[in-house]
C-alpha cells in the first residue's frame, strides 16, 4: 500500500475538534500504553510524543515526570492547536508540527519516545525506526502501538464481496513490525496484540466516525470521487451478514504493542542481508587525532 501523506494530515486537522470526543478506542489504548511506563525505571529528562493528536498523552506523561521536558509532535497543526488548553501555563510541554519520517529533533536527544496508534499512517516505517534511533538517546526507552491487519476486518471482507479495490488501509502485523524494530538494531523488542471490539447500530454509523477521527482511507490507489449508490448499498448488505445477536454490528481492532531499547551507535543497522554499520563524525575524529600523535 502506499499512502497519500497529504491525505492523512488534511484529514486529521479537518478532524481536529471532534477528536477528543470521538477517539473512545484510541483513548482506551493510550491509557494501556501509558501503564508500560512503568517498566521505565530512570525518570527521562526529554519524551517525545509522536503523533501525539490533541495531546492527552503528552499530558499525562508531562504530570508523571514533572522533572522532564515533554515535546508533543503531530503532523496536523491543527491538532497541536487543540494540544494548547492541555499544555497549561507552568512549565507547558512544547508543540512540534512534524513528521515521523522527519523528526525536527537533535541527534540523540531523547530520552523515551512515545507514539499511540500514529505508526500505522507512515508509509515507510524502516524509515521512521531510523528517526526514532537517531534522536534516542543509546539505552532510551521506545514504546508504541500500531493497528494490526485484523483491525476493520469486517468493514474490508464487506468491501471485498463488492470490488478488488482498496477501501480500507493495510496494516502491519506484529512480525513485520519487529523484524523492522530488529532491523533498524534496536535491542530487546518485545511486541504483543491486544484485540478490541466496538459495535454500532450500523455500518454508516461506523464509517461516519471514521470519517469524523480522520482515520479514513488513506492508499493512494483509492478510488476518487463519491461511491455510487449501488455499490454502497451492496457493501452494507455484505456488512448485514456480520449483525450479532444484539442487533449490532462489530468493528474490529487489533493493536501491536512494542517497546524496545535504543542501541549504541556502533549497532549496525539490517537491510535484507547486509549490516549497515552507524558511526558517529565524533568518534572519528578522536581515532584520527590519537593516530597522529
Amino acid at each position: 500500500m502506499s499512502l497519500d501523506v497529504g491525505r492523512v494530515r488534511r484529514a486529521f486537522a479537518r478532524a481536529a475538534g471532534a477528536y477528543d470526543a470521538l477517539a473512545l478506542l484510541q483513548h482506551r489504548v493510550e491509557a494501556q500504553l501509558l501503564e508500560r511506563l512503568d517498566l521505565v525505571q530512570q525518570a527521562p529528562a526529554r519524551i517525545l510524543d509522536v503523533g501525539s493528536g490533541p495531546g492527552r498523552a503528552s499530558a499525562a506523561m508531562r504530570k508523571r515526570f514533572p522533572q522532564a521536558e515533554v515535546i508533543a509532535l503531530d503532523l496536523a497543526l491543527p491538532m497541536l492547536r487543540e494540544a494548547r488548553a492541555r499544555a497549561g501555563w507552568w512549565k507547558p510541554f512544547r508543540r512540534v508540527c512534524g513528521d515521523a519520517r522527519a523528526l525536527p529533533i537533535a541527534d540523540q536527544s531523547i530520552d523515551l519516545l512515545f507514539s499511540n496508534l500514529c505508526l500505522q499512517w507512515c508509509e515507510d516505517l524502516e524509515q521512521v525506526f531510523d528517526e526514532f534511533r537517531r534522536v534516542l538517546r543509546p539505552g532510551g526507552w521506545l514504546l508504541f502501538t500500531s493497528f494490526g491487519p485484523d483491525t476493520l476486518t469486517e468493514l474490508r471482507q464487506s468491501w471485498a464481496a463488492v470490488d478488488g479495490g482498496p477501501h480500507v488501509n493495510v496494516f502491519l502485523d506484529l512480525h513485520d513490525v519487529g523484524d523492522r524494530l530488529l532491523g533498524a538494531g534496536f535491542r530487546d523488542p518485545m511486541l504483543d496484540v491486544e484485540h478490541y471490539q466496538l459495535r454500532y447500530s450500523e455500518p454508516k454509523r461506523l464509517m461516519r466516525e471514521l470519517r469524523d477521527i480522520g482515520a479514513g482511507n488513506a492508499d493512494r490507489a483509492r478510488a476518487r470521487g463519491l461511491t455510487g449508490k449501488r455499490k454502497l448499498a451492496a457493501m452494507l448488505a455484505a456488512y448485514e451478514t456480520f449483525r450479532g445477536d444484539d442487533g449490532r454490528i462489530p468493528a474490529s481492532y487489533e493493536v501491536v504493542f512494542a517497546q524496545a531499547i535504543a542501541p549504541d551507535l556502533s549497532q549496525p543497522r539490517r537491510r535484507g542481508s547486509t549490516d549497515i554499520a552507524s558511526v558517529s563524525v565524533d568518534s572519528l575524529r578522536a581515532q584520527l587525532r590519537a593516530r597522529r600523535r
